[in-house]
């Protein structure tokens, strides 16, 4: 029944939701890079630095976030940047996915002197690329940091907005979840809501419901990265049920960052059921060691998730895709024609 259940889940189409370009790299694209930069890797196999890469030791969030220094060490170029964001894409459609949104904050990707717009510009020329070759879609989700002085947020809201017919599909607070609160950076939020950027928000991750609450009240979010956190608080609960907020669900990340004790510990099954939108996502193909095919086999696996709840979890990632509604619909008709297929 498993490999039945997997060769259905690689055949069914696929949106990614909550992806990081920078967590998410091939571990031959990266020797490659160094090689070539002059930058210092801790393995010099790939098969080495994937193991390497793959977080085992983390206690919490924080811990699980320290590997990016690493993979950002060679994203600091634009043809660095180009060719990690076109393979990202095209490891993504070869597993079926037909809709990725990739999130990375460009100020991290500038400090051999590139500009945010330059970072910017440079992803979504791989991504076009992988377009152009692949049958995939994209979009780039800007990211902030929760640690970043609020005017390098509102910095950055400006460069979504600037882009938000241009490839850029949504705006983002990432990074250390605890003792950041969103309201700090509630003008950029404000700014880039008022510009038309759709908003989701990391919360509920590495704290708890208020987390998630402040990025409703404060933070205008359409959708929530993680929301693990949420089964805390059942009126909150029941308030993201009513509005449709979607959980971008990452299971294995969640284990390693120690939010939930293993697989079988993750709430994502109780929310679906409870009528909770969820999408499954990989946070980072590189970190965690998954591909979206790998954690919707989790959820059958390890949770219990039916097929036929596969099935709407991976319709809902299309229904609450960052696109116009034209594209939506366009989608949502390939997708539905495809899974009655299978």
């Amino acid at each position: 029944m498993t490999a039945l259940v997997s060769d259905r889940v690689k055949a069914l189409p696929k949106a990614e939701l909550h992806v990081h370009l920078d967590g998410s790299l091939r571990p031959d694209t990266m020797l490659d890079l160094a090689a070539g930069r002059g930058v210092a890797m801790p393995a010099d196999t790939a098969t080495a630095l994937r193991s390497h890469m793959i977080v085992t030791d983390a206690t919490d969030l924080e811990g699980y976030l320290e590997r990016f220094s690493i993979t950002l060490s060679v994203m600091q170029d634009e043809e660095a940047i180009e060719r990690i964001a076109y393979e990202l894409a095209v490891d993504h459609a070869a597993e079926g996915v037909r809709y990725v949104e990739a999130r990375f904050c460009p100020l991290l990707n500038t400090e051999a002197g590139l500009s945010s717009p330059d970072v910017l510009e440079a992803a979504l020329g791989g991504l076009r690329r992988a377009e152009a070759e692949h049958d995939v879609r994209t979009g780039v989700i800007v990211c902030t940091l929760r640690t970043l002085d609020p005017a390098r947020s509102i910095e950055l809201a400006e460069l979504a907005i600037s882009y938000r017919r241009r490839g850029v599909c949504g705006f983002d607070i990432a990074g250390a979840e605890q003792g950041y609160p969103v309201r700090e950076h509630q003008e950029a939020l404000e700014r880039a809501a008022r510009g038309g950027v759709p908003i989701t928000i990391h919360a509920g991750e590495g704290f708890g419901p208020e987390s998630i609450r402040q990025a409703l009240d404060l933070g205008h979010a359409r959708r929530i990265g993680h929301g693990t956190r949420l089964r805390e608080d059942d009126a909150l609960l029941e308030r993201v049920r009513q509005e449709r907020i979607v959980l971008e669900t990452c299971l294995t990340s969640n284990v390693q960052t120690g939010v939930v004790a293993s697989l079988a510990d993750h709430p994502a099954l109780e929310y679906h059921r409870a009528g909770v939108p969820i999408s499954l996502a990989t946070d980072n193909r590189l970190l965690s060691g998954v591909s979206l095919t790998d954690e919707y086999l989790n959820a059958h696996e390890a949770l219990g998730f039916s097929w036929s709840e596969l099935v709407e979890v991976a319709r809902l990632g299309f229904e609450h895709a960052f696109v116009d509604e034209d594209v939506r619909l366009e989608m949502l008709r390939a997708f539905d024609a495809a899974a009655s297929a299978l």
